[in-house]
């Protein structure tokens, strides 16, 4: 067979699966079906490979080549057919108004009523009754995205007004993918319920797929939409638009935002009726190695690749953009992405398309998130017993470029041969770091403190976390409802009931996961975080601390913590040394932990401005911020004539490699700024930033 009979073939399959039916010209019969592609249709320049009729008019042109061809060059072929209708043939507009090119492998498709008509790549090809309904409507998704209104900013913080503005610019740029990062505990999932909703009101989106790493996060996010007033007519989302969140295999035609897994999506595409509900409690991180094969999947007739508009991906594991990539891309839909931490693997696939960057040092300055400090207990088991070294572990890596950063953004930390196997499991060392913990908690790590703050302790599997409890329990000599384990293995109580008993209830004070409350769970009051094993995901281990960034009133945390005066710091214990390998961007940042805030102060005014003072003075701010009342926190602002934010995020600045290369670009007014330069720039930017401790006063 020659090469264009098997790509006529295949085109043909893909067809009739979408719901047209091909007819050759001589047994033509348009009205066998609503949409009917007819084969070598001739044209005025020529014969139309396929000309496409919905509803007995001429629609659209499918320009057919053999396997192999670069169809970029294709698109002026059929675009000469679109333009070159007979004059008696019923058409629904001239020139008509879609084309597709392509192979059977391989399909390119555009709507020349957009703005900046452009060929993209699709799954398949689309139904009829798509192409009709599109038609119907008096302009195109894409010219509809150049023109949303002004968005209400009242209530927004400024990193959410700058995501949803700057990812709106990238619709009307017709960028089919975007990546948003957003520090944990921020408010990505709060941010993208605004844009969904505008999408959905001013763009007329017709459904909107919300994916999710497991279905406790789904909860989550449905809860988020249920509570979600808008900002225009005050009313509830859910009294205006249906949302499902996905728990079997059929999507509700009306519903407008679909939340579900990835595993569960791909259960759907594969044609099967059920999913085990099981399967979506675990994380991806966890369950998922990288060395699989992608997944591969065929078109499925019930999932038409236009069911969604858009996609959102809300901290997926980077396998979502590897071994799922098919899933994602089966769909002619823009893909957002959601991210506190991008890795080289997300921002290729996001085409390098961040319209949104907001850090953890960003939030912290601006009392979003909570610095942290790491407590680093060692552990050494030999024949002539144990040893243990415990004390604050001090950061002393500098901030490196965003180019720079970027480049080495693997989403794996390597470890050498010694290093591989980390994880506190043997029940001694187990014990040895509870013991620890327990000795040194009211003394060094929350001194002065009488009750255990929650704690939020991770295990490297459930048997692990079993272990822990245990001895948990036996060390603080307290009963089961001190200490619990929350994993998706549990018996007898839901998980999700035991993760909200663990946010409002005194009780448990402890709890032990191993996935469950990892990434994305909301649970605020958490002061501690313990890690008993070893973290390999650079992303993944960036979930897990975001779990401690998250601030509340001091009436949430004294409701469940009566002893704790405001949530100003968490501290990571660090039993396994995941802290020292660490190549996220959220960093302590504190790094003189010995010296006293009065001598700290009194050193910046001396003129010592080293990286280590400035950052340490940032954090201990950061910290001050949140616990001083207002009229103490106005004296401050009034003598510094600055917000208390502004010198905070000052600082923060003054140290960032990226603020002084933007202002040697500004100072000089060169577009790539000498080393010496940037120097200057970022003496100027310390000067500028310490100006307000000048007069230790």
């Amino acid at each position: 067979m020659k090469p264009e009979e098997e790509a006529r073939q295949k085109i043909d399959k893909l067809l009739n699966l979408a719901g047209w039916r091909v007819q050759d010209l001589k047994d033509i019969n348009l009205s066998a079906s609503f949409g009917v592609a007819v084969c070598e249709f001739p044209l005025e320049s020529g014969f139309a490979d396929y000309l496409l009729f919905v509803d007995k008019k001429a629609i659209g042109v499918i320009e057919a080549k053999p396997e192999g061809t670069t169809l970029s060059g294709v698109a002026e072929q059929s675009e000469l057919y679109i333009a070159s209708i007979p004059k008696n043939l019923p058409i629904v507009q001239e020139p008509l108004p879609f084309a597709y090119e392509s192979t059977g492998t391989e399909t390119f498709f555009r709507d020349i009523r957009d703005p900046f008509p452009r060929s993209r790549r699709v799954f398949a090809f689309h139904n009829p009754e798509t192409l009709a309904e599109w038609l119907s409507q008096k302009e195109t998704l894409r010219q509809r995205l150049r023109n949303l209104p002004r968005l209400i900013t009242e209530g927004f913080r400024g990193c959410q007004i700058e995501a949803i503005k700057n990812l709106e610019r990238a619709f009307a740029e017709d960028r089919p993918r975007a990546l948003i990062q957003m520090a944990s505990g921020s408010g990505k999932t709060y941010t993208a319920v605004n844009f969904v909703y505008r999408l959905i009101k001013f763009a007329n989106a017709k459904r909107i797929l919300f994916l999710v790493d497991r279905s406790n996060l789904g909860r989550q996010t449905r809860k988020e939409f249920q509570q979600f007033i808008t900002p225009d007519d005050r009313r509830k989302f859910t009294e205006l638009y249906n949302i499902q969140h996905l728990t079997s295999n059929v999507i509700d035609p009306v519903s407008r935002v679909c939340i579900t897994t990835i595993q569960r999506l791909y259960s759907m595409l594969k044609g099967e009726a059920e999913f085990d509900e099981s399967l979506e409690e675990q994380s991806v991180f966890e369950i998922y190695p990288e060395e699989e094969q992608p997944r591969e999947i065929t078109y499925n007739p019930k999932i038409p690749i236009e069911t969604f508009d858009f996609i959102i991906t809300d901290e997926c594991h980077r396998s979502i953009y590897n071994l799922w990539r098919q899933v994602l891309e089966y769909f002619d839909a823009y893909i957002i992405g959601l991210t506190a931490t991008p890795s080289k693997q997300t921002l290729g696939f996001f085409n390098q398309n961040l319209v949104s960057e907001y850090n953890y040092e960003k939030a912290v300055a601006d009392g979003v998130n909570v610095p942290y400090e790491v407590y680093r207990i060692k552990t050494e088991i030999t024949e002539k017993g144990s040893k243990v070294e415990a004390g604050y572990y001090i950061d002393k890596r500098d901030k490196l470029t965003r180019k720079v950063r970027w480049e080495q953004l693997d989403d794996d930390i390597e470890y050498s041969p010694n290093q591989l196997d980390r994880d506190i499991v043997a029940p001694d060392q187990i014990r040895t770091v509870i013991r620890t913990f327990k000795e040194k908690l009211f003394t060094e790590i929350f001194p002065g403190r009488k009750e255990v703050p929650k704690t939020l302790i991770f295990a490297k599997d459930d048997s692990h976390a079993e272990d822990i409890v245990h001895i948990v329990r036996e060390e603080f000599g307290r009963g089961n409802d001190f200490c619990k384990k929350i994993t998706y293995k549990i018996t007898g109580e839901k998980p999700e009931n035991l993760i909200t008993e663990f946010r409002n209830s005194y009780n448990p004070r402890i709890a032990v996961t191993v996935d469950m409350i990892s990434t994305g769970t909301d649970i605020k009051p958490i002061e501690c975080l313990i890690f008993m094993r070893d973290v390999k995901s650079r992303v993944y281990f960036e979930q897990m601390k975001g779990r401690g960034t998250r601030i509340l009133s001091q009436t949430e945390l004294n409701a469940v913590t009566p002893d704790a005066y405001k949530k100003t710091h968490f501290v990571i214990v660090d039993a396994v040394g995941v802290c020292e390998n660490d190549k996220t961007d959220s960093r302590p940042l504190e790094r003189k932990p010995s010296v006293p805030f009065d001598k700290l102060l009194f050193s910046i005014a001396l003129g010592n401005r080293d990286t280590d003072s400035i950052t340490s003075l940032a954090g201990r701010l950061a910290k001050l911020a949140r616990e001083i009342e207002k009229e103490d926190r106005q004296e401050i602002e009034d003598a510094a004539k600055q917000p208390l934010n502004t010198i905070i995020s000052n600082l923060l600045d003054a140290t960032d490699p990226d603020k002084a290369i933007e202002k040697a670009k500004e100072i000089f007014k060169i577009e790539k700024p000498t080393e010496e330069q940037i120097n200057a720039a970022e003496k100027k930017l310390i000067d500028e930033a310490c100006e307000p401790f000048d007069k230790p006063e």
